[in-house]
C-alpha cells in the first residue's frame, strides 16, 4: 500500500519552481508527505483524492494561467473537501480577506517564517479529517471542518499592515 494513502498529503501548488521546491523540502523535513504541481491546471488534471488521514493544499494567489482564487471558486463549485492554505508575494488585504470569507483556512503573505506555515498546514490537514470521516454525507465546508475540530477558522493572517 502506498504511504500517500495513510498519510496526510499536502499540495503544493506554485508556479515558481524554486519556491515550490523549498516548500516541499521544509513540508518533507517536518515529516508531511508533500506533492508538487506548477499550476492549478496540472492539480486539477491530477484530480487527487484526499486521502483517509487528510490534506491540504498550500496555494499560490497568483500564477500564470488559472490563479489561486480560481481554484479555490472551482473547487468550491465541485464541494472539494481540500483545505486550502494560501500564500502570495502580491496579494494586498482585501484579496486576503476574499480568499477567507470563502473558506480558506490561512492566508500568509511572503516571507513567512516556517512556523507560521508548518502551523497553518497543521491546522487545514485536522480540519480535513472532518471531511473524510464525513464519507456519505454533505461534504463539509473548511469553515464547518475548522469548527467541528474547535479551530481557528483563519490562523494565520501575517504580513498585512
Amino acid at each position: 500500500m502506498s504511504s500517500a494513502l495513510v498519510e496526510p498529503v499536502i499540495h503544493v501548488i506554485d508556479d515558481e519552481a524554486p519556491f515550490r521546491r523549498s516548500l516541499i523540502f521544509l513540508l518533507e523535513s517536518a515529516g508531511w508527505t508533500a506533492v508538487g504541481h506548477d499550476s492549478a491546471e496540472s492539480f486539477l488534471g491530477a484530480d487527487p483524492a484526499i486521502p483517509p488521514a487528510g490534506g491540504c493544499l498550500v496555494l499560490d494567489i497568483r500564477m500564470t494561467g488559472m490563479s489561486g482564487l480560481e481554484l479555490q471558486c472551482r473547487l468550491a463549485s465541485r464541494s472539494s473537501p481540500w483545505p486550502i492554505v494560501f500564500i502570495s508575494g502580491h496579494a494586498d488585504a482585501a484579496m486576503a480577506a476574499h480568499a477567507l470569507m470563502a473558506s480558506a483556512v490561512a492566508f500568509l503573505r511572503k516571507p513567512f517564517k516556517d512556523d507560521v506555515l508548518l502551523d497553518a498546514v497543521e491546522h487545514a490537514v485536522a480540519a480535513s479529517l472532518h471531511s473524510v470521516r464525513s464519507v456519505g454525507s454533505k461534504p463539509a465546508t473548511t469553515a464547518e471542518m475548522a469548527d467541528a475540530e474547535g479551530l481557528v477558522r483563519h490562523p494565520a493572517l501575517t504580513g498585512f499592515d
